[in-house]
């Protein structure tokens, strides 16, 4: 059953609208074919907030078909670049005035903080006013010919694009992903994560409301096994772009060569934040605190290997665990919080195996290394924020991504040693640089095997920023000018104007 948009969903008062979310095809919210629902809940408190429709593979094959009818036969494609730049800047203006909304929703269906919310929603709204922008200056180019030749090139959209999200950003990574496919000029859908489904579909809802036609933007939340696949495999599918574990996105890859797709795979992370002698201390204590506790730990490119100068070890630690200790867990809607909950139970479970694997292996927990029961949030998923040290090389805990807020710290001795450590991982996503030398900072920013290098930044990107890794993170840039040519074909228009016909043959 089909039913026409109205994409609120909270009441005046702040309370939830709808317990019921269908996916969104061809503009519309559809029930799944098999009438499947599923779902979702507040990780803070374990409550169940509403129903999500469940996509099977029927429901994705109407999503690819009104996807595919939309690129091949529909207008907005065919849109000038400054119409469609009008279009992306209202989805932004619709944001901006439904920001509190927006905000309330991905708490509720994320357990992060609502400061954490707040930033990560504004940078969505500022993806789509970028990209408004970058679009109408992304052209192609005359090249030079020999006379009588004329050369030019004609950026086109790739197509019809599956795009698969996470659940730690759900709002920002849909925003980093839809903007600049439909800018563009591509058709997409949505695959956000089971876990928190709720803000794609309201952002698939606002971009009909702001005026995407019919078909453009479609939105499927269900399995990753099945929904997921169904697109990577599909042969009208042009592109996949996908968010999350490196394991998904070898397999990922794997599909999507059978039928050659362009793929954007922005995988895990084992970020190094390397403190030098001579940092400011106070500036690198907070932005390395910043850098592993940041939306509880639950980033790609956290700095979850700590490298201190020994110089300074035992002074630069004494006030990270101090500062540590005093990090607010609690309500997500408390301003005054600044680590939300996990995301689930079965991934509290998968950090505490973590932390209990590294006690095992002899490694020493500064601080935390425990999950918590929250009075009055007792049926969340909690854990401390967590420090190790005594850590070596070889123990799961420095090796492999653990996604929640544990950070593994070890002394170095000097520039040389400390590069070849934090170089020694399949991962090459984040880095942080804390120092005062310039010269070291470019040095050392050079030699690091990673696509994001921080120095004396917490922050790890804004819109305009090239945002991907080397390695095992995966290939590609999002959330830049660059992202635009992973939408686009070049097609090459080679034309004579010679007075006299050309006969190669001779004949």
């Amino acid at each position: 059953m089909e039913k026409t948009i109205t994409s609120e969903a909270i009441t005046e008062t702040g309370e939830m609208k709808r317990k019921h979310y269908d996916m969104v095809i061809n503009g519309k919210r559809v029930a799944g074919a098999a009438g499947d629902t599923f779902e979702t809940f507040n990780p803070a408190t374990g409550e169940v907030l509403a129903t999500i429709a469940l996509a099977q593979e029927n429901d994705a094959e109407k999503a690819v078909q009104a996807a595919r009818d939309a690129f091949d036969h529909g207008k907005w494609r065919k849109y000038p670049v400054g119409k469609r730049s009008r279009v992306l800047n209202r989805i932004a203006e619709i944001m901006r005035q439904r920001f509190k909304e927006l905000v309330k929703m991905e708490v509720l269906n994320s357990g992060k903080s609502v400061g954490a919310a707040q930033v990560q929603i504004n940078q969505a709204i500022e993806d789509f006013e970028f990209y408004a922008g970058a679009i109408v200056g992304h052209r192609g180019k005359v090249n030079n010919m020999p006379y009588g030749f004329f050369n030019y090139t004609h950026k086109e959209p790739v197509g019809v694009c599956a795009q698969i999200i996470p659940w730690n950003y759900p709002i920002m990574m849909a925003a980093w992903k839809i903007a600049p496919a439909i800018a563009a000029g591509c058709s997409v859908i949505i695959k956000p994560a089971s876990l928190t489904p709720i803000t794609a579909i309201l952002l698939n809802e606002i971009c009909h409301e702001a005026g995407v036609p019919e078909g453009v933007v479609n939105t499927l939340p269900g399995s990753g096994a099945v929904v997921g696949d169904y697109l990577v495999k599909h042969e009208a599918i042009n592109k996949v772009a996908f968010t999350g574990s490196t394991p998904t996105g070898k397999d990922i890859m794997e599909k999507a060569s059978k039928t050659l797709k362009r793929i954007t795979l922005e995988l895990g992370g084992k970020s190094p934040n390397i403190v030098f002698e001579d940092a400011d201390m106070d500036a690198a204590v907070a932005g390395s605190l910043f850098g592993i506790f940041f939306n509880t730990g639950q980033s790609c490119e956290a700095r979850s290997r700590m490298f201190v100068h020994e110089s300074i070890y035992e002074t630069f630690m004494e006030q990270f665990i101090a500062k540590t200790e005093k990090l607010q867990l609690g309500d997500p809607f408390d301003k005054t919080t600044h680590l939300g909950s996990i995301i689930s139970k079965e991934q509290l479970e998968i950090i505490d195996g973590y932390v209990q694997s590294a006690r095992e292996a002899g490694a020493t927990i500064a601080t935390g290394g425990k999950k918590l029961h929250l009075e009055g949030l007792e049926n969340g998923h909690w854990y401390a924020p967590t420090v190790i040290t005594d850590v070596t090389p070889d123990m799961k805990v420095v090796q492999e991504e653990i996604f929640g807020p544990v950070v593994v710290v070890e002394k170095f001795t000097d520039e040389k040693d400390v590069i070849q450590r934090a170089n020694d991982t399949t991962y090459g996503l984040g880095s942080a640089i804390w120092t005062t030398d310039q010269g070291r900072a470019t040095r050392v920013a050079h030699q690091i095997q990673a696509g994001i290098v921080m120095v004396n930044s917490p922050f790890s990107a804004f819109p305009g920023t090239p945002f991907g890794g080397y390695k095992q993170s995966g290939f590609g840039r999002e959330l830049c000018v660059e992202t635009l040519d992973l939408y686009m074909e070049d097609k090459s228009v080679l034309a004579y104007y010679g007075a006299k016909p050309i006969n190669p043959f001779g004949v």
